[in-house]
């Protein structure tokens, strides 16, 4: 019987299992940000093991409240620091130098197919982009990891979510896991690892293809992969060029992660996106999703563009598109956070941030703070906001808030409207 990505990985990694359905596995690296990663540091100094098992394949980032708000946030990052410091970790990206974790960390080569990855932070998924198998762990799991490199899970299953059509002008990736997540419910793929392939997949970018394993966790599962390919390759080629005589050969080595083709799954989802609407959600869970035009002139206050979902290039280059020369409604709010300082300093030298500033918009350093409502964007009671975000949970952004996912197009299109609206871009 053939194999699975993430089963492939898991048997390349193996370490032990201490019950049957329960295997230990090797990690690659371990990825750590000041709102998680404090906890742990602080339990493993009181229990006098104040250990890391390779300072080489830790990688730490400040990214959820940058630069820090009051005193309790400000500790936050110090113990961070501090540790940093402390074990000589070198990847740690402090202030000035930091970025969203889950979008700086593979932008600096960290992540590869094959690789194992946890992190005190669900949307950890995003790794899988790349073949990788990536997930958030809990307090516990992350103390483990640090100290000794390892991690237990449950030996994977995977559903196959199989991507066929073409995308429509207009729909992006957000719209694609948008509509997986509606079809298939946020319980839908739990203790799952969704299994994204098909020509959609094949044709997208590295941007496109993390923000589709970004929100995995939303319906669910463990983490989402997309087998690595020659997309993948080139991407990762500045990092890896000195390991490989040729791209080819980087693919070919990078091959033995895909799945055989007869592979077992526990069920394969197919999801046709010929005739995909732009899609954005309402209520509280990211599964409750209509088409834009459904929604269109609901009542905004905000626009927040950014996330580890949606705030790479790609995403500000076509939010920038629909601005251009516009303004934004005078009711609305515009907020727009670069993930990184990569990301943003390519953006000003494209023109991208003019654009944004001279439509009205608010540009922010790199940060999480607004999609998780700690800082940079906090919604206040009754107030809606319209974001390209991954939760929509009661309260996410604000107590009494509520949030409207949707792509950066639509986002960029509803800024310009005060309420939710369909992009120009959509069929054009």
């Amino acid at each position: 019987m053939g194999k699975t990505v993430a089963q492939k990985i898991f048997d390349a990694h193996y370490v032990d299992s201490p019950c049957s359905d329960i295997q230990v596995i090797s990690l690659d690296a371990v990825f750590c940000h000041e709102i998680t990663t404090p906890i742990a540091i602080t339990d493993l100094m009181a229990r006098g093991k104040d250990r890391i098992f390779d300072p080489s394949k830790i990688k730490a980032v400040i990214d959820h409240v940058t630069p820090a708000k009051d005193s309790k946030t400000a500790l936050q990052g110090k113990i961070l620091r501090d540790w940093a410091i402390r074990h000589k970790i070198k990847d740690f990206f402090d202030i000035g130098r930091n970025g969203v974790c889950h979008a700086i960390f593979p932008e600096k080569g960290f992540v590869r197919p094959g690789f194992t990855i946890i992190m005190g932070d669900s949307h950890t998924c995003t790794h899988g982009a790349f073949g990788a198998f990536a997930a958030g762990v809990g307090t516990t799991d992350l103390e483990v990891g640090i100290l000794k490199g390892v991690c237990a899970f449950r030996y994977p299953e995977s559903i196959k979510v199989e991507i066929t059509g073409k995308l429509p002008k207009g729909v992006y990736a957000k719209d694609v896991i948008l509509s997986f997540i509606a079809t298939i419910g946020v319980n839908g793929a739990t203790n799952k690892v969704l299994e994204f392939c098909g020509e959609v997949v094949d044709s997208m970018t590295m941007d496109q293809r993390m923000t589709l394993c970004n929100m995995a966790v939303e319906a669910g599962a463990t983490s989402g992969i997309c087998a690595p390919d020659m997309v993948t390759v080139e991407y990762l080629w500045q990092f890896i060029k000195d390991e490989y005589p040729s791209k080819e050969a980087a693919l070919d080595s990078f091959s033995k992660f895909k799945a055989d083709a007869d592979a077992a799954y526990s069920d394969t989802i197919k999801l046709d996106v010929f005739n995909l609407q732009p899609l954005v959600t309402l209520g509280y869970k990211p599964d409750q999703v209509k088409p834009v035009s459904e929604m269109a002139g609901t009542r905004i206050d905000q626009v927040y563009i950014g996330s580890c979902t949606n705030g790479r290039l790609e995403d500000l280059e076509i939010a920038a598109s629909i601005l251009k020369g516009k303004k934004i409604a005078d009711s609305v709010r515009g907020i727009v956070s670069p993930a990184t300082p990569d990301i943003y300093s390519k953006a000003l030298d494209k023109g991208i941030i003019k654009i944004f500033m001279d439509s009205g918009f608010c540009v922010t350093n790199p940060t999480c703070g607004a999609c998780l409502g700690m800082s940079n964007g906090v919604l206040a009671d009754g107030e809606v906001c319209g974001s390209t975000t991954n939760r929509n949970f009661n309260g996410r952004m604000g107590k009494g808030g509520m949030v409207h996912l949707m792509s950066p197009a639509t986002a960029a299109a509803s800024a310009l409207k005060g309420e939710i609206a369909n992009s120009e871009l959509y069929l054009a």
